[in-house]
């Protein structure tokens, strides 16, 4: 499917070049305790601001993320906010060549969010065509560029600079000379501009404007529109992205590849088009076909809606969703646990978004309430919570005969069924050492029938910088006496 094991997939030699509308994301992060007396409006009291990169930005730093060379390629103001969005681009490490326009302010979009709720947005914005000199800079810019490159993308939001005359096609047969992939996030309804791309990748809103169809009809009705769209253009391919429907990839003169949609949670869809694009593009640098492509940019776009606010996928979150999606693993596993190998990956992961990972074990025979509520006060210590979870022999050696009495995969499958549990990790150790060792949470958590220099790992857990939290246990409950007492009752009978 991907041509190389999951977590060996690097992009290490993909050099894209991306162009197009770049734009600062503004963040005002808060809360709503009340409405305004003034107006039936909330009251937002403000904690703290963010500022990332919007548009043709956003791609390049997906790119960025993910490992990729990147250059970005386009036109900022003159203005405070154009020098903040320079400084951001080194910052991600990506090749920044971005023209200066006096005559334009830099596109910024000014998010305000309370409760984990966008509120409302306000937009800065000139959508004027560029000069006729401005273009020639930025094709000079683009030649000298293309020499080095993998791929490019033309990232369209609509802001006048891909929009001018004669730009895009000039790009575009820059690029083809080189046989370069060229992948274009479209705008508006004159896609002419894009004409002999490789893949154009319209959401279903764009794909019913150009077709001229209501906004009613669904996904598998614009597949006709779509084919003919990418036929009448002369392009390799057509992506159409269709939100919680998944994606269809159009290929002129073959039959669609409908992609289902892989998001489990959505909290915010701002950047998702982008990371399609993204992904998409690192792909095809890489050699993948298009359609491999294009399913690695879907499980991409699942990772990325469940962020609030615009940020990239990491490399780390691309790999571990490849891992779980890898048609060569075998029996399916519970929801929840994983191999080692992807634990490592999906630690990573958390790690590289800033989130606090708690490590506590057990056998978790016969789950009761004691356990619920360790696992709980566990989680309420960081971010994320791994259970390593004894096996089947493991609970044997410690616990005797008769034990377990639910086997592993069923214990698993219960502690999966929890809020609290974040990752299930089988170990036939008698102790989680090794586990600690590879993973090395940031908290590790024990009951307080331990004591401190008894816990396993825990010199090496502090070694490191990390906590050892010893947690208050509900009396009165224990997996023994609970047998005890149902095998009792079974004799009274």
């Amino acid at each position: 499917m991907y041509n190389a094991s999951p977590e060996s997939i690097s992009f290490s030699q993909a050099h894209i070049l991306v162009v197009g509308d770049i734009m600062l994301d503004r963040y005002l992060w808060g809360e709503v305790k009340r409405i305004s007396p003034e107006g039936p409006v909330p009251v937002v009291r403000l904690k703290e601001s963010s500022e990332t990169l919007g548009g043709a930005g956003n791609v390049a730093s997906n790119l960025s993320a993910l490992g990729c060379t990147t250059t970005l390629i386009g036109v900022r103001g003159d203005d405070a906010s154009g020098q903040r969005l320079e400084r951001i681009v080194a910052k991600r490490s990506i090749n920044g060549r971005l023209l200066v326009d006096a005559a334009r302010p830099t596109v910024t979009k000014t998010r305000v969010i309370a409760n984990s709720q966008q509120l409302f947005r306000l937009d800065e914005e000139d959508t004027a065509l560029l000069s006729d000199v401005l273009q020639q800079q930025l094709l000079e810019h683009i030649d000298a560029c293309l020499v080095h490159c993998r791929a490019v993308v033309l990232s369209d939001y609509g802001k006048g600079m891909l929009q001018s005359p004669g730009l895009c096609q000039a790009i575009i047969a820059r690029s083809r000379s080189r046989s370069l992939p060229i992948v274009v996030d479209p705008k508006g309804d004159d896609w002419e501009r894009y004409r002999n791309a490789s893949c154009i990748t319209p959401n279903t809103a764009e794909m019913q404007q150009i077709a001229g169809l209501t906004p009613t009809v669904v996904p598998d009705d614009l597949l006709p529109s779509a084919e003919e769209t990418a036929a009448a253009l002369n392009l390799r391919h057509l992506l159409l992205t269709c939100g919680s429907k998944g994606m269809a990839l159009v290929t002129p003169g073959q039959p669609c590849e409908r992609i289902r949609a892989r998001a489990l949670e959505v909290f915010d869809v701002s950047g998702a088009g982008d990371t399609v694009v993204a992904v998409l593009a690192a792909g095809l640098a890489r050699g993948m076909s298009t359609a491999a492509a294009a399913r690695m940019a879907n499980l991409a776009a699942g990772i990325v809606v469940g962020k609030l606010g615009t940020q990239p996928v990491t490399l780390a979150e691309l790999q571990l969703a490849l891992q779980i999606e890898d048609p060569r693993r075998h029996s399916p596993l519970p929801a929840k646990m994983l191999r080692l190998d992807a634990a490592v990956m999906q630690v990573q992961a958390w790690r590289s978004t800033g989130e606090r990972v708690v490590f506590t074990n057990g056998c978790f025979d016969l789950l009761h309430p004691g356990h619920v509520n360790l696992l709980h006060q566990a989680r309420v210590l960081g971010d994320r919570l791994v259970v390593g979870l004894n096996s089947d022999v493991s609970v044997k050696r410690l616990k005797g005969l008769g034990r377990p009495i639910l086997n592993e995969r069923d214990r698993c499958a219960i502690l999966s069924a929890l809020a609290s549990v974040d990752l299930v990790l089988l170990f036939d150790e008698d102790t989680p050492l090794e586990l600690i060792q590879t993973l090395k949470p940031d908290v590790l958590v024990k009951g307080a029938d331990y004591r401190r220099e008894d816990v396993v790992g825990g010199d090496l857990v502090e070694s490191y910088g990390g906590e050892v939290r010893l947690v208050p246990l509900v009396e009165g409950y224990s997996t023994t006496d609970i047998t005890r007492r149902v095998l009792s009752a079974g004799t009274r009978g």
